[in-house]
């Protein structure tokens, strides 16, 4: 298999033909352009050559085009005539179509095999941002999972987290004396905002089975790299699902692979598309998250590529580490687009025959200026570059066509079916259901009590038992005490005991 990926070049018009060096392909990197300039082209031939070489790839489809992977192009589409000539140009001797070994994934189900995660492996922090949380409510989000921790509660799905949320609520004075101040109207904006997130579909990303990330990590029979895509098509429509969801699975990558180093190729290569959602508004704790994952991550064999349409959007510590750029045209009609402009054609290694900044201004659809690095790590001298055609079919395929490599894959049935193990929400009801029983006992027992008292007093009343004055007196004292006391015992607990009980524990899953 080539040690490198031919990006295009070429041409009495361009620079020297440009290569992505694998050995160097973890060190991330950047597709950059307006909209309608070729970045999904861009992605899509870099997810050939990455699975190619052997690579597995995980990206998300936003517009639905990128299904065309796992079908091979043809000389009989419209768009790929063009193609051929373009690889003729560019020295692209090999040039020849062909599908590639795809996989289908989509957090609803519906386009692919179903995507999920736990609550627990999500975290307080990415819910939070999820949920678009203040400061105080990220904390009792945090004393939630707290808990669920140390009461051994696991939490799976979204009920687990509502039902462990109503009983934090109840019990905020005793939570209050260990971790500090419970509001009980922040935990009602929390259940709030989960609603809004179940309402957009979000609660089927959260339960079991949960996605194995070696099931994203596989090759072919042949060798070559899976490409995993998510259907995101429908997904952007709640874009801090998207945003949230994608830097959990960067952040999964992170914790559990091991340390690699440098290898000669990637384990795996991550595209993060429209990208600036995941910055947009984001805390700065999120964005130091982000900066820390994309600067170790390379360590363990993963390489992350942000696709966004102006290198602005990405902040300038995580830019830093791009060090991989293909950048597409940028339109520069305002003073603040062509002082973005600027910006961007300073991020290049200058080259003499030619203005960089011009050139992002008047590269044309399917062409870029690219810089990728070299021997050492060192960047490229930027230059302008045709990028090379796709093998795979440009645009989308057919439903049947989805339906087919579906059916086809050997993933078929591991996710389909959603398991409902016990978890906090089974084992807070099974709580609530034992504590009102025990009420239920305790209110039977007293009426019992109270029952052979009266029947004990009527046996006295009519026995013909009689003392002096003085401890008739006494008895009648004792019996009137006795009268209150019976009355507030039973109140306690009987109806008030058991409306205290089923109010903090029983009323917690009214409904469900």
């Amino acid at each position: 298999m080539s040690t490198d990926i031919f990006i295009g070049g070429g041409g009495p018009d361009y620079g020297t033909k440009q290569f992505l060096d694998l050995g160097y392909a973890n060190r991330h990197g950047l597709i950059a352009g307006a909209t309608g300039t070729g970045k999904t082209v861009t992605l899509q031939i870099l997810a050939e050559g990455f699975a190619s070489a052997g690579v597995p790839v995980f990206l998300s489809d936003v517009k639905g085009d990128l299904s065309g992977l796992a079908v091979a192009g043809s000389t009989e589409a419209k768009l790929h005539g063009p193609f051929t000539e373009r690889a003729t140009k560019i020295g692209f001797d090999d040039y020849a179509y062909q599908s590639f070994p795809v996989t289908f994934w989509d957090l609803f189900g519906e386009q692919g095999h179903p995507v999920r995660t736990t609550v627990s492996e999500m975290g307080p922090l990415l819910i939070s941002q999820l949920l678009s949380l203040s400061e105080a409510q990220e904390g009792i989000l945090n004393i939630a999972f707290r808990v669920a921790d140390e009461e051994g509660m696991p939490l799976l799905d979204l009920k687990d987290l509502q039902a462990l949320l109503v009983w934090v609520g109840e019990n905020a004075k005793d939570l209050a004396l260990r971790y500090g101040n419970v509001s009980t109207a922040s935990v009602g904006t929390i259940q709030r905002r989960l609603l809004v997130l179940e309402n957009q579909g979000g609660a089927q990303l959260f339960g079991e089975p949960a996605l194995a990330l070696s099931d994203l990590m596989r090759c072919d029979a042949e060798g070559r790299g899976r490409i995993n895509i998510l259907a995101a098509d429908k997904l952007m429509a709640a874009p801090k699902l998207y945003a949230t969801f994608l830097l959990w699975l960067m952040s999964e990558l992170f914790e559990e692979l091991p340390e690699v180093g440098d290898p000669d190729k990637p384990k795996l290569v991550f595209f993060f598309d429209e990208a600036h959602l995941l910055f947009d508004d984001a805390p700065k704790a999120l964005v130091d998250k982000v900066e820390q994952v994309a600067r170790l991550i390379r360590s363990k064999g993963v390489g992350v590529y942000f696709v966004t349409q102006n290198p602005a959007d990405v902040p300038d510590d995580i830019l830093g580490q791009l060090g991989n750029r293909i950048q597409h045209a940028l339109r520069a009609f305002t003073a603040r687009d062509r002082k973005e402009l600027r910006q961007a054609a300073q991020t290049y290694r200058e080259n003499p025959r030619f203005d960089t900044e011009e050139a992002i201004r008047e590269v044309g659809v399917g062409e870029a200026v690219t810089s990728m690095l070299q021997r050492k790590g060192i960047p490229g001298v930027v230059e302008r570059t045709l990028i090379r055609p796709p093998s795979s079919q440009l645009g989308p395929i057919s439903i049947g066509q989805r339906a087919a490599v579906l059916a086809e894959s050997d993933l078929a049935g591991k996710y389909d079916t959603l398991k409902d193990r016990e978890s906090a929400y089974e084992m807070l009801k099974a709580r609530a259901e034992a504590a009102a029983k025990e009420a239920e006992q305790a209110e039977a027992k007293a009426e019992a009590e109270d029952e052979a008292a009266r029947e004990f007093q009527k046996a006295r009343r009519y026995g013909g038992a009689r003392s002096s004055s003085r401890k008739t007196t006494k008895a009648k004292s004792d019996g009137f005490g006795d009268a209150i006391a019976s009355a507030v015992i039973k109140e306690l607990r009987g109806t008030t005991g058991r409306r205290i009980v089923r109010g903090i524990l029983g009323g917690l899953f009214k409904g469900r």
